[in-house]
């Protein structure tokens, strides 16, 4: 019996991790003749303990993409330098150097402070924001695009690779998925659905702690609890454990990071032929032209 060959990805979100990439893997998984992996980041390349398993392993996520157009899978690990030294080594290693690259950024100190919440409500971090900063150094180093970029113009060939802003996909959606879809070679008609519940959104998070999902998302335990536990401490325990204002930064730490990424975004705009820099990073990315690598 002939083994048919398993398709592999043809395309990878790589980034930026909260920069909506939850988001736009399901748009285009929705889109008839593409295939996306599941789960949404396989972290195959990246992650040690991941790529342990194999490459038979990571073919089969894909073995279902036969008949798929286009094959695709999104790791925000991928742009995750320093962190994740060999992640590029072992892409190539895998015979897919010929993959195009789409990287979702967003205004670097927003995606700063959402990645801060995240980590805050997954119990990675238990300080406050300033503190977390001199103990976490990834938090800025995930916001230096042209740092995490120059790591794949290194490898690849410019036309391979494609930026993406997020306030554009957010306020041009529909515009913006046609032009991811252009780029990716994509024969059809692209919608966006409207309806799609946005993923991932760093709001009234709930830290998380030993046996969260036995005692938050078991179905059983959250019957005891309302019927058991008294609805004023329940609230009580919920408001001790949830995030309900974006935490700040002080004027003096802002000016210090503003400093770091104007550096990164002056060399990120001299690729996408756009003078960027964080006091106009979001009127250029709602309203300037897309940025396309020069």
């Amino acid at each position: 019996m002939t083994q048919v060959e398993t398709r592999l990805p043809n395309f990878m979100i790589i980034g930026g991790m909260k920069c909506a990439t939850s988001t736009l893997h399901d748009q285009l998984a929705e889109q008839p003749g593409f295939f996306m992996s599941t789960p949404k980041e396989p972290n195959y390349f990246s992650n040690d303990e991941v790529f342990a398993n194999g490459e038979s392993w990571y073919n089969q996520l894909f073995s279902d993409a036969k008949d798929a157009e286009l094959v695709g899978e999104s790791s925000t690990h991928y742009t995750k330098f320093p962190t994740y030294p060999q992640t590029l080594d072992r892409l190539e290693s895998h015979g897919l150097g010929r993959c195009k690259f789409i990287y979702v950024i967003r205004h670097p100190l927003d995606r700063l402070v959402s990645h801060y919440i995240h980590e805050w409500s997954q119990g990675v971090i238990s300080s406050d924001i300033e503190k977390a900063l001199e103990t976490n150094p990834e938090l800025i180093d995930y916001s230096r695009y042209y740092f995490q970029l120059n790591h794949y113009l290194q490898r690849f060939d410019a036309s391979q690779l494609m930026v993406v802003y997020f306030e554009r996909l957010s306020s041009q959606s529909q515009k913006e998925l046609e032009r991811i879809c252009q780029f990716l070679g994509y024969s059809g008609e692209p919608v966006w659905d409207d309806n799609m519940e946005r993923k991932n959104v760093s709001a009234q998070r709930i830290r998380k702690f030993p046996f969260y999902d036995l005692v938050v998302e078991s179905k059983l335990m959250t019957s005891l609890r309302r019927n058991l536990v008294p609805r004023q401490l329940r609230d009580a325990v919920k408001a001790k454990l949830t995030m309900n204002k974006r935490p700040e930064l002080s004027a003096q730490t802002r000016a210090k990071l503003e400093t770091i990424f104007n550096e990164d975004l002056a060399e990120l705009g001299k690729l996408v032929g756009t003078e960027l820099n964080c006091t106009n990073f979001k009127d250029l990315a709602k309203n300037g032209p897309a940025p396309d690598l020069v």
